[in-house]
């Protein structure tokens, strides 16, 4: 597809040109079966056509409550191909965040799996304008109507008109979490997804003999559009998966031939634990993809050296598609970097001003092109926020750096200001990452009357080991500067995190949890903090 020509057309007439040339490829490898590029266009096509009978009309929004499968993407497509805008909505959601999102976007519809009825049930409760509801599943006495019917719908779906800025059309919604109040809905075009697909397509070196493991969840932009909508588009398969568990994403890797792994840090921290003759049966595997958080250089190494897989990391935020940067898979990768702007999108380091920076200052790392949202749904004022001019505001504190590799020092939210200068958590993180007996860490800042804000460290351990709060401090007082070192250091069994993978460091700032054994007076003194 020209780039130049993308908004004239939207997913379903790119999808469907692909699905022509590719025919009886299989374009979706699963364990129940191996779907073609022809037959998903078909099932998608009978989606479309009962959404279209039913009267969904163009502009309509559907939610969707769905894991990581062939139904999945059946949906996603059959809601686009309908004219309609599709809702991906969060596994974890509790019924009323759920309903914030359905009333909030206005859904018509909502189609969700059979583990997740009583959730639905409940979510839908006292909403009036949810009109039509499909179940994914066995069949049961409520009002829903069931997938596989309409997947196997004789009719054609609606005609849709091209041309004329087709590609401007909302194709989805995806809220994302928000650290206080309720999530925002970030509005995708078309258009939007369209170029971010082709630009990743372009620069991870994707050809039509990849298969792509996707076990993040694909209600995630990163899961979506790379995993999904670019293999969809470029005429190469998927691999979906339904959950992590490092065994059976192995399993998968072989029985279906992947030849690239999506993942976030948390997820290479564990595959770690596979023993070498797992680790063995990941030789097909060409690339690794990491994003959704910062890769702990200790983890990328130890990762590489074991399953002799290049990790590439890269970021960008749901409201740019979501993929902004990656490192090369030609040419010069710089571990601890996200990488250089991938094809057709600028990235610059702008001030508080929204004025650029040279190369090695610190600012804020922003965003054009033409993968940005259209702004946040029924909320102006948020949008306004979020861009100066045309340049989206990504809220990450980074530098570049003379080459044009992007940096990511932390969330600007995430600075921690202790006596006046600035601590970023991220470089105590790394810090502790590289300690021989920690598994994974995460450090906020809690309010401290004395010095305004102080570093908490919040870990877990790997299995046996022995270390000590004092320990803990001894190794950080070789690496950091006083004002650095953490004032606590707790032990948690696990961090929390969300559904993909991601650390919650709202739900650490929130707690006033003190792990007994590793909040002591030895690791919750003035030591370490500068007056």
């Amino acid at each position: 597809m020209d780039d130049s020509q993308s908004v004239d057309l939207d997913i379903p007439a790119c999808f469907r040109h692909m699905a022509k040339r590719r025919g009886d490829a299989v374009c979706l490898f699963h364990d129940e079966g191996n779907w073609t590029f022809e037959a998903l266009d078909r099932a998608s096509d009978g989606l479309a056509a009962a959404l279209a009978e039913a009267g969904i009309a163009a502009g309509d929004r559907i939610a969707l409550l769905c894991g990581n499968g062939p139904e999945f993407v059946i949906a996603y497509l059959g809601i686009l191909k309908a004219g309609a805008t599709a809702v991906p909505l969060n596994l974890l959601l509790n019924p009323r965040e759920i309903a914030f999102i359905l009333d909030d976007c206005g859904a018509r519809g909502l189609v969700y799996q059979q583990a997740f009825a009583t959730v639905a049930d409940s979510a839908m409760e006292g909403l009036d304008g949810i009109g039509l509801r499909i179940r994914i599943g066995e069949a049961d006495e409520s009002e829903a109507v069931p997938f596989a019917d309409l997947i196997e719908h004789p009719g054609p779906p609606p005609e849709r008109a091209l041309g004329s800025g087709a590609g401007e059309g909302l194709a989805v919604i995806l809220y994302t979490s928000g650290t206080t109040g309720h999530p925002k809905g970030a509005m995708l075009s078309h258009a939007n997804l369209l170029a971010n697909a082709a630009s990743v397509a372009q620069a991870l070196d994707f050809t039509q003999d990849d298969r792509v493991l996707v076990v993040l969840p694909m209600f995630h932009a990163f899961a979506a559009t790379v995993g999904m909508l670019t293999p969809l588009l470029h005429g190469f398969a998927l691999v979906p998966v339904a959950r992590f568990e490092p065994r059976l994403v192995t399993q998968a890797i072989v029985r279906h031939g992947a030849t690239v792994f999506l993942g976030v840090p948390s997820m290479c921290g564990l595959l770690l634990r596979l023993d070498e003759e797992m680790t063995a049966l990941w030789r097909g595997v060409r690339i690794g993809v990491s994003g959704g958080a910062a890769m702990p250089l200790a983890i990328m190494s130890a990762f590489e050296a074991r399953f002799g897989v290049p990790l590439l990391e890269g970021d960008g935020p749901t409201e740019c598609g979501p993929v902004t940067c990656v490192n090369p898979v030609r040419g010069e990768r710089k571990p601890g970097s996200v990488g250089p702007p991938i094809p057709n999108v600028e990235m610059r380091i702008l001030n508080a001003e929204g004025s650029s920076v040279a190369a090695g200052e610190m600012g804020e790392v922003c965003v054009r092109g033409p993968n940005v949202m259209k702004g946040y749904l029924n909320q102006p004022e948020a949008t306004r926020e979020s861009f100066f001019g045309d340049w989206f505001r990504t809220g990450d504190l980074g530098y570049r750096d003379s080459e044009g590799y992007f940096y990511l020092v932390d969330r600007l939210k995430d600075l921690i200001i202790t006596n006046g200068m600035n601590v970023y958590p991220r470089a105590i993180e790394e810090v502790l990452h590289a300690h021989p007996e920690v598994a994974e860490v995460v450090v906020v800042g809690d309010p401290d009357p004395r010095h305004g804000e102080v570093p908490v460290a919040h870990l877990a351990l790997k299995p046996g080991a022995t270390v000590t709060p004092a320990g803990l401090r001894a190794w950080c007082r070789e690496h950091l500067g006083q004002h650095e070192i953490p004032r606590r250091f707790e032990l948690r069994e696990a961090l929390p995190r969300n559904a993909a993978g991601k650390i919650l460091k709202r739900e650490l700032r929130r707690s006033g949890e003190r792990e007994r054994g590793f909040s002591s007076a030895s690791a919750d003194t003035d030591e370490g903090a500068s007056d």
